[in-house]
């Protein structure tokens, strides 16, 4: 399909979507399917639903997010639940404004976009359609052109609820063109669209002294009072402020609480009774969810003024806080660079896993359990194991410091570092070290840190690099492992064999002189030592590989070692033990012979083929490493 095939797809798509008729046949739509009569709030949770829940360990994730916000289920999960839900059930939350607050470039600007955009979206489908009186100005709910003393019984006939008055533009036009004959009032149905105004607003404070608050609520086209005459006629009043166009749909309030107060009282109105003052006219409806952000520092000023308690006692505040995932964090750089034109230089694995870890690691606060350090916590809040706690821990860790993540290094500088380090010279492939360095350097230029603070972050740097150094040598063990991959199996058969002797109290047969020895348990051991397991769990963990060798004989499948993560990784943690020397003389030597040089080829073509390494970075892992294992 070419671009202008695409373009004609698109036309034909809006036309089709395009519906218009009477408000008796309206009506008629609403009774085979009353969900375009729907409140906003409830329009915006039926829209993230639709997009599916997934349910894991016993937390929903909304998928609607997940493409755009990474590591902060717990929150969001929270804000859909706990507001939107509520809100779309007609509880008194939906009577209050929604605050998003957290630090700086935690992601709160994104959800709105994501909520903005999804909305747009959603009202080109059939379960988000939505309808409004034609011409009216704020795209009203034609269900308001039904007096208040027929509303009880029609709402029961419909399945439906009635809020909310005609405004004044409509009242105006129900009696000049319509003579009052409501059935013939013409109804459309709209697309709501942040470029058209259209159920999608806006608002952003600027300097107190120039901005009017005509930007809220419309104002008095002065052009046209000499023709109508008065200031109270709604032909002589734009109704284009940005609590007129959101109607039906979403304002975003930017920065809310830097506005002036003047602005804010406006709202009290719209989220306690659903309506505001605008002009010399009667209270306007509006049906809108209204979603403001702000930074922690600006809120526990705006609350320590008590002039605002009543603003504040209208208000559901939902901290949006840092991720503190590696992975996650890991998710949102690629997503930036991904955005930028520095897709032709190579990112080396674990680059912006390194960058991840620091990040996390100044948002984390030490927790009171006993023997746990931020770097446990740390993998344990990443989801890995970590010998000595279980879940339960994970879950009083979590709910050990409320504000946890509200504080740290936030993604935007580090991307800012990472950007720097990418635009340097001629550079092909950027590794960790290459991260990392842009990050320590980019401290002595960073305007809002302390010394003390800066000496923190330069030790989880350095502990970062720690973690580097393991994900490096681990990396460099699998590519040699692989290249000794018969002694990978020959190690493997000799310790079920001796695990199958030792749980079953049988003796083991020598394969040379046919002597039959006791199960060797310095090998076995020495095999799982290198995974952590303990003298006491030896027994559970070589009993827990015989039944897992049992199910799979059952099913007709040969176990292989690859088969079980925790023995793989002890396998070749084992081998790469023997090989150790081998691999430092290998990646060491300047001169390598001509086996080393085969090796080396060997090793590198597996960490570019299996490993997403480029020729530039598996050389230099290989070096590095070298020089690891040589201190």
């Amino acid at each position: 399909m070419d671009i202008f095939e695409r373009i004609a797809s698109y036309r034909a798509e809006n036309d089709r979507l395009a519906w218009s008729g009477t408000f008796k046949e309206y009506i008629e739509l609403l009774h085979q399917d009353p969900s375009p009569a729907k409140t906003a709030h409830a329009r915006v949770y039926d829209m993230i639903q639709s997009h599916g829940v997934e349910e894991m360990g016993g937390r929903k994730r909304y998928k609607f997010f997940e493409q755009e916000i990474f590591g902060l289920d717990r929150a969001i999960e929270k804000l859909v639940e706990e507001y939107f839900h509520s809100a779309a059930r007609r509880l008194d939350v939906r009577k209050r404004i929604l605050l998003l607050m957290g630090p700086v470039s935690g992601g709160k600007s994104t959800i709105v976009t994501l909520l903005k955009r999804g909305l747009e979206q959603y009202s080109r489908t059939q379960q988000g359609a939505v309808y409004a009186i034609e011409g009216c100005p704020m795209h009203e709910e034609p269900l308001h052109l039904i007096p208040h003393e027929l509303r009880p019984e029609i709402e029961r006939e419909l399945s439906v609820r009635i809020e909310g008055n005609l405004c004044p533009s409509c009242q105006m036009r129900l009696r000049t063109e319509y003579g009052g004959d409501i059935e013939r009032v013409k109804v459309v149905r709209v697309l709501l669209s942040e470029e058209d105004r259209i159920g999608i607003g806006t608002f952003s404070p600027s300097d107190p002294k120039s901005q009017d608050i005509a930007d809220l609520t419309g104002s008095i086209d002065f052009s046209t009072i000499t023709e109508f005459g008065s200031e109270s006629d709604p032909r002589a009043y734009r109704f284009d402020g940005e609590l007129n166009k959101a109607n039906r749909g979403l304002m975003e309030f930017q920065e809310m609480l830097k506005c002036d107060e003047k602005f804010l009282w406006n709202l009290l109105s719209l989220t306690q009774e659903g309506n505001f003052k605008a002009g010399r006219f009667a209270l306007i409806s509006a049906d809108e969810l209204i979603v403001a952000h702000t930074n922690e520092t600006e809120y526990k000023s705006f609350i320590a003024n008590k002039k605002n308690e009543a603003l504040q006692s209208r208000m559901i505040v939902m901290p949006v806080p840092y991720n503190l995932k590696v992975s996650e964090e890991e998710k949102i750089y690629a997503k930036l660079i991904a955005q930028s034109d520095m897709k032709h230089v190579h990112i080396a694995p674990h680059a912006l896993r390194a960058a991840a870890i620091f990040s996390v690691l100044t948002r984390l606060k030490e927790s009171r359990k006993q023997g746990m350090d931020l770097v446990k916590k740390l993998r344990m809040y990443d989801g890995e194991e970590v010998e000595g706690y279980k879940e339960a821990d994970l879950k009083e860790m979590q709910n050990e410091h409320l504000d946890e993540g509200m504080s740290g290094i936030d993604p935007r500088y580090v991307i800012n570092r990472i950007s720097s380090a990418l635009i340097k010279g001629d550079l092909q492939c950027m590794n960790a070290l290459d991260v990392l360095r842009a990050i320590k350097d980019g401290l002595d230029q960073h305007p809002s840190i302390t010394k003390e603070e800066r000496e923190r972050d330069l030790n989880f740097i350095s502990i970062a690099r720690k973690e580097y150094d393991a994900l490096a040598k681990n990396e460099v063990q699998k590519a040699f492992v692989y290249s000794f991959d018969e002694s990978a199996k020959t190690l493997f058969e000799n310790y079920l064999d001796n695990i199958e002797a030792y749980c079953n109290w049988t003796k083991i047969r020598d394969p040379l002189t046919d002597e039959e020895m006791e199960p060797d348990e310095r090998l076995m051991r020495s095999i799982e030592e290198q995974i952590g397991i303990s003298e006491n769990a030896k027994k559970a963990f070589r009993e827990e590989i015989l039944i897992r060798i049992s199910a799979y004989s059952r099913k007709g499948k040969k176990f292989e070692y690859s088969n079980h993560d925790r023995l793989r990784e002890a396998i070749e943690k084992k081998l790469f033990a023997d090989l150790k020397d081998i691999v430092k003389i290998t990646t060491s030597s300047k001169t390598p012979d001509e086996s080393q040089l085969k090796r080396i080829n060997e090793v590198s073509r597996r960490l570019i083929d299996d490993h997403g390494y480029c020729p530039t970075c598996a050389n230099e892992l290989l070096r590095y490493v070298g020089s690891l294992l040589n201190r």
